[in-house]
């Protein structure tokens, strides 16, 4: 049997997000009762919030929606990298022990905990390192912070590295129980065709 590591943080009205972000909102809109046989809501909050796909409208006014974006990259051959407490940027010589025959898609782990509440001094990715990553053929770079850029940061090098390579991103992975070492990765967002960032159920299985 394949194994599975889930990799999503749980989604609730407590779960962090980006400041001035929408959090996690749920209201009945109808609830089971004599009359009425179904419990239904209406959900509020930032695409971003819990485990989620930036798609490149959010980082550039003319770039695809999250609904837009092929699939392929989402799925397929992965490595998790441990650089835990790297920060408070993931330069290439973090991931340096890790590269060898790399697969298109690379998670690294750079909390020894996954996050409980909004992180001011995430670590994040240095836009060099994309760019090396994007040399070597990777397709999709995550992690488990809630950004690729530090949570100060106003031009966004990483997102632009990752604009210009044509990458794409996952952010707010738990990556707490997952070794070191290669995966497939099944991450899929949503066909929200207006949105710049889509939630994804992210998951890890085993090759063999």
């Amino acid at each position: 049997m394949q194994k599975l590591w889930d990799i999503s943080p749980a989604v609730h009205p407590g779960t962090p997000v980006f400041p001035g972000d929408a959090p996690y909102r749920q209201q009945w809109c109808a609830t089971l009762a004599p009359g009425c046989p179904v419990n239904v809501s209406a959900i509020t909050m930032s695409p971003h919030v819990g485990a989620h796909a930036d798609a490149p409208l959010h980082y550039d006014a003319h770039g695809a929606a999250a609904g837009e974006m092929a699939l392929a990259p989402f799925i397929g051959p992965c490595r998790v990298i441990h650089a835990i407490a790297c920060g408070p940027l993931i330069e290439w010589h973090h991931l340096a022990h890790a590269l060898a025959e790399l697969p298109p898609r690379v998670l690294v782990r750079t909390c020894a905990q996954a996050p409980t509440q909004w992180d001011t001094r995430l670590i994040a990715y240095a836009p060099a390192t994309i760019e090396r990553l994007a040399d070597l053929g990777v397709l999709l770079v995550g992690l488990d912070t809630a950004s690729i850029d530090p949570a100060d940061s106003h031009d966004l090098p990483s997102h632009q590295a990752v604009r210009q390579r044509g990458l794409r991103v996952l952010e707010n992975l738990v990556l707490d129980e997952v070794p070191e070492g290669d995966y497939e990765l099944i991450a899929l967002p949503l066909k929200l065709m207006q949105a710049e960032a889509s939630p994804v159920r992210a998951v890890l299985r085993s090759l063999a």
